[in-house]
């Protein structure tokens, strides 16, 4: 089955799917491991982890592609991803939406805030008028070739304009087609409410550690009327707190044994990202090879 499909049949379960955020290969398997149906990769933590600079629209299309493109490598289960504003007007969304398909993502979504963007629980954002992002939004499902590959639409118009507005720019993202609705940053359990009963679509809620939005279980945002949702930030968090703790201790003393309680061995990391498997697949190789020239041999004798 491919992955969009795999995505679609998860964002239409009755379960709310949980997707954690990935920041790299690396921690899209370690996801992968601990027992996640999707992952979810943003320029957030993108945007961290490659250039250790803020979300402010600095990686190119072709960089985030690039990026997410090894994510869907390492992976075998769907990579849900961000688009920002769709690097530029319809005719770039058109080209990002062909490239992050080709990557192999099972979806995106496209937003409606001005570029430069900013992460939407900061101050400062401002949205384009609603002609420009439906436009946007109308380009990028018309460019999809997999006719299973979500498209999702994101405002961020409550934080600017207000909720009757992002309400509305929700209602009307639904009604040109997109397949699941963001209204990023509702600063209250009642505003998400009344969110998922006035739009009619699936809706995607976004768990922003230290955000502006109440950060509710995963049992909590079902019962709410989300159909999905995310922990973006969580994974270059903890990494980050703990490459300083690690960093720290070695500086002061000289050695990391004092932090090894915190890592894996080297063993289990290896086991982690396939050593043995890729051995066992080169030695099958090597005696694929071995048993030809001894096939070989025995024909000439």
């Amino acid at each position: 089955m491919r992955t969009t499909t795999r995505f679609k049949q998860l964002i239409e379960a009755p379960e709310l799917l949980m997707m954690p955020g990935v920041h790299d290969a690396l921690s899209a398997r370690i996801a992968e491991n601990a027992g996640f149906d999707a992952v979810t990769a943003a320029g957030f933590a993108a945007t961290g982890a490659l250039l250790g600079q803020p979300d402010s629209s600095q990686l190119s299309a072709s960089e985030m592609a690039d990026h997410y493109a090894r994510i869907c490598d390492a992976v075998d289960i769907p990579v849900f991803v961000d688009a920002d504003t769709g690097f530029g007007n319809v005719t770039n969304v058109r080209r990002t939406v062909r490239d992050f398909e080709r990557a192999g993502v099972s979806g995106l979504f496209i937003e409606d805030q001005i570029f430069p963007k900013r992460c939407g629980h900061t101050p400062g954002k401002d949205v384009v008028p609603v002609e420009e992002f439906l436009g946007k939004l109308k380009a990028a499902l018309d460019a999809r070739r997999d006719p299973d590959f979500t498209i999702m639409a994101r405002t961020d118009a409550l934080g600017v304009i207000g909720i009757d507005e992002a309400i509305l720019r929700g209602q009307m993202a639904a009604e040109i087609g997109a397949d699941m609705i963001f209204v990023e940053a509702p600063p209250t359990v009642e505003a998400m409410r009344r969110v998922c009963a006035e739009i009619d679509a699936p809706h995607f809620a976004n768990m922003v550690d230290f955000g502006g939005s109440p950060l509710l279980t995963a049992n909590e945002l079902q019962a709410v009327g989300y159909a999905a949702a995310v922990w973006p930030v969580a994974s270059v968090f903890t990494v980050t707190k703990a490459l300083q703790s690690m960093y720290a201790t070695l500086k002061k003393d000289g050695t990391t044994k004092a932090a090894q309680p915190g890592m894996v061995d080297f063993d289990a990391y290896t086991a982690l990202v396939g050593l043995p498997e890729l051995r066992d697949q080169e030695e099958s190789y090597l005696q694929t090879t071995r048993d030809y020239l001894a096939r070989r041999r025995n024909a000439a004798e």
